[in-house]
């Protein structure tokens, strides 16, 4: 009989099991649950797939969501949840989905994935937010939040540079350690510092040769030394390959079950290689995850509520991307409405692979139309236009003859759940060309066009986009997304949706264009810092659609924007916002810091701060949003540490990254740095310095041959002190040395 965490009490000090229970505890089970040791009255707990539904497999085990697993809520994945720009709605988005885990017994629902979307054919970005670290880390910290504030603990993953599928068991990533903590790892550290996640899972992949698993720096240096983390390391599934390395890194639990791990614990105990403390504090973390268990009589979930959740939040998340004309809202006067694609009918809601959810219903965009449309009056006709898995010339010409019939026609196209899906990525950036000659077709035959699409990343819209007169990026919405994507279309919702990544031109345009998937085993993170909207802003590269940017039915407008420093590294920044328009609505203030302070490369703007703001018709409000240390600072690759350099800093108020509505300069005084001088620092650092340059430059005119001392700073600064000594005339006399290190000596 199984023992579960329902039936017993468990221990609360691993200290006190044999060395062979504490190993058993570290590795799993079986697939989904962590070991049981009945005579010490511990129980086995029960992790389980996420994060916008419960994955809770009732038969056989797998990773790719291929067999049965219970019904639940299927809410909006991340990649639609990332375009809401709304943490609170994520965070019911988590509470929701506890309730749901509570109730089929679960400990912990893996998830939010919180990786950066780093190239845009990554398979998984269905299951990741933002290309922004800002925007990614305050919505998985709320998703952690209303996650484990309803009892149930999280698993943010993946842990680290978990940007591909290709590979993704063994690629080593090649990240340079500043854009590594600015862009990759500042997500997590966010979580981890605000939200103390019950666990952090693992990345399968190589990080500059060593695997995530067995990466010392990262799972002990980094995320328990420096953020203060002291919850649970459990590895991506199948992402250990040495057991006890990896518990020395600091690995605490192996998914799932593997038959020779505990043992060869127990024998590198036995023989000195591995320090049983180490064995005691990781199983102790095991241990600890029984607060977040379930007990014998949770609430049976209110499903109902749920779904409308779903469908609100659905609503909210769709990007409104071109509105020529006001073709939409639809309404009384549209007209004639002709529904076009397969993918009206046969709706993709969610991703492919572990994170999918067997929904306890699904509304059906055809459906919704037809009744909306019914409500109003308005007659609406279907035509299939195309397979889902290709073109059929008699289904696209009939497809042709009911946009000639109407008024308006709206065609669903996108990606296939055959074209995205975890474990491969996306081949194109393009959908299928059956679609597109559908698309273009019924553009040419409707005196309207409306095109949906759906799917878990960008698409490329060139071929086809100046043909149509509106566009709704829908993304993937989850179960109620058929009917949000209705009530938008007919304006019973206003569209409040913004792109939490670039949709580009060309793919050749994307920053990491030329190293995506990488060769040979290796990925090199060529672009740097530049991920996303900071490479087309900073290098001038035109985009179709800007991070940021979504368009509604009613105005907003933004005025007397101001910044004021709160100290030597903060500020506050004001604006006044104002709903111009007749209808109720949503506006996201976006607030981007650029400046050229500092000794290293800036990106042109990078997001530091944003809100989102309803107001009814005519309704004005006040909005303040605070610039925290980190909106300004850099990652010192020399110092170990964040350094805000002091300066002039651009505060920019926009509608998206490109979009800029108005700009403020703010001076801050910023870090008092002084550079620690040696023998290896350059001539024009010690010229420079504030300490000891001007002594530095008396002594050294004396010895230029007859050079202005700016003229040799200009000529040789880049010289190393030391290397000057032994090869400028008069330099390398002992006094010179003697006081260069007795200047040395004093810092």
């Amino acid at each position: 009989m199984e023992t579960t965490a329902r039936s017993l009490k468990r221990v609360s000090n691993a200290a006190d099991l044999p060395v062979e229970d504490r190993a058993r505890l570290v590795v799993g089970a079986d697939f989904w649950t962590t070991a049981a040791v009945p005579d010490a009255g511990v129980a086995a707990l029960l992790l389980a797939d996420g994060p916008h539904g419960v994955r809770r497999q009732v038969g056989s085990a797998d990773h790719l969501g291929l067999n049965t697993s219970a019904p639940a809520t299927c809410f909006p994945p991340a990649v639609a949840v990332g375009s809401s720009w709304n943490p609170d709605l994520a965070r019911r988005i988590g509470q929701a989905v506890a309730v749901e885990a509570r109730a089929l017994g679960v400990t912990v629902v893996l998830g939010p994935g919180v990786n950066i979307k780093r190239h845009p054919l990554c398979g998984r970005n269905f299951e990741y937010y933002s290309e922004d670290p800002l925007l990614t880390g305050v919505l998985g910290a709320a998703h952690v939040d209303g996650l484990q504030g309803s009892g149930v603990g999280a698993s943010v993953k993946h842990f680290a540079v978990n940007n591909q599928e290709t590979e993704r068991m063994r690629i080593s990533v090649d990240v340079d350690p500043r854009t590594l903590r600015e862009i990759y790892l500042a997500a997590f550290e966010r979580i981890v510092t605000e939200s103390a996640p019950a666990t952090v899972m693992c990345s399968s992949n190589r990080i500059s040769g060593a695997y995530a698993s067995e990466n010392r720096w990262m799972l002990t240096s980094v995320l328990r030394d420096e953020w203060g983390y002291d919850g649970l390391v459990v590895s991506d599934w199948g992402a250990v390959h040495d057991r006890v390395a990896a518990l020395r890194a600091g690995l605490d639990l192996e998914m799932p079950h593997n038959p020779h791990s505990a043992e060869r614990i127990v024998a590198a105990v036995a023989s000195g290689d591995l320090d049983a403390a180490v064995v005691t504090a990781s199983a102790q973390r095991v241990l600890d995850l029984a607060r977040y268990a379930p007990s014998d009589e949770e609430p049976v979930p209110d499903l109902d509520a749920h779904h409308e959740l779903a469908r609100t939040a659905a609503a909210e998340c769709a990007v409104l991307l071109r509105n020529q004309s006001a073709t939409l809202p639809l309404g009384p006067a549209s007209g004639t409405v002709a529904v076009i694609g397969e993918l009206a009918r046969t709706p993709r809601y969610q991703g492919g692979g572990s994170s999918h959810v067997n929904a306890t219903r699904v509304d059906v965009p055809l459906d919704e139309v037809v009744s909306r449309g019914s409500d109003l009056g308005l007659a609406v006709e279907f035509s299939a236009g195309y397979a889902l898995d290709g073109g059929d010339d008699a289904l696209r010409a009939d497809a042709v003859a009911a946009a000639e019939r109407a008024d308006v026609a709206v065609v669903f196209a996108g990606l296939t759940e055959a074209e995205e899906s975890e474990g491969f990525d996306r081949r194109s950036l393009a959908i299928a060309a059956h679609q597109v000659d559908v698309v273009r077709a019924v553009a040419a035959a409707a005196p309207r066009t409306v095109v949906v699409l759906v799917g878990g990343g960008v698409v490329d819209l060139e071929p086809w986009h100046d043909e149509v007169d509106a566009i709704l990026e829908a993304f993937l919405l989850g179960q109620g997304g058929g009917a949000a994507i209705a009530d938008l279309l007919f304006g019973l919702v206003e569209p409040s949706g913004r792109l939490a990544e670039t949709i580009p031109r060309r793919l050749e345009d994307t920053p990491a264009f030329g190293n995506f998937p990488g060769e040979l085993g290796t990925v090199r993170y060529g672009e740097g810092l530049l991920v996303g909207y900071r490479w087309y802003e900073t290098r001038g590269i035109a985009t179709r659609y800007p991070f940021g940017h979504g368009l509604g039915y009613t105005q907003f407008e933004t005025s007397a924007l101001t910044v004021a420093a709160t100290g030597p590294d903060t500020a506050t920044a004001r604006m006044t916002l104002t709903n111009k328009g007749t209808r109720a609505g949503k506006h996201v203030a976006q607030l981007y810091v650029g400046s050229d302070s500092g000794p290293v490369l800036r990106p042109r703007r990078s997001l530091a701060a944003f809100d989102k703001i309803a107001l009814g018709p005519g309704e004005s409000t006040t909005v303040d949003l605070e610039l925290p240390r980190r909106a300004f600072a850099y990652y010192d690759v020399t110092r170990g540490d964040w350094v805000v350099p002091g300066g002039t800093y651009r505060v920019e108020l926009g509608r998206s990254s490109h979009d800029i509505e108005a700009v403020a300069e703010v001076l801050l005084d910023g870090d008092v740095l002084i550079e620690r001088l040696s023998l290896e620092s350059t001539i024009a650092e010690w010229a420079s310095h504030p300490v000891f340059g001007e002594a530095f430059r008396s002594a050294l005119s004396g010895n230029t041959v007859g050079l202005p001392i700016d003229k040799v700073v200009e000529l040789a600064g880049s010289m190393p002190v030391g290397k000057a000594l032994d090869m400028m005339p008069g330099t390398g006399s002992g006094d010179a040395r003697e006081y260069l290190e007795a200047v040395i000596a004093t810092q």
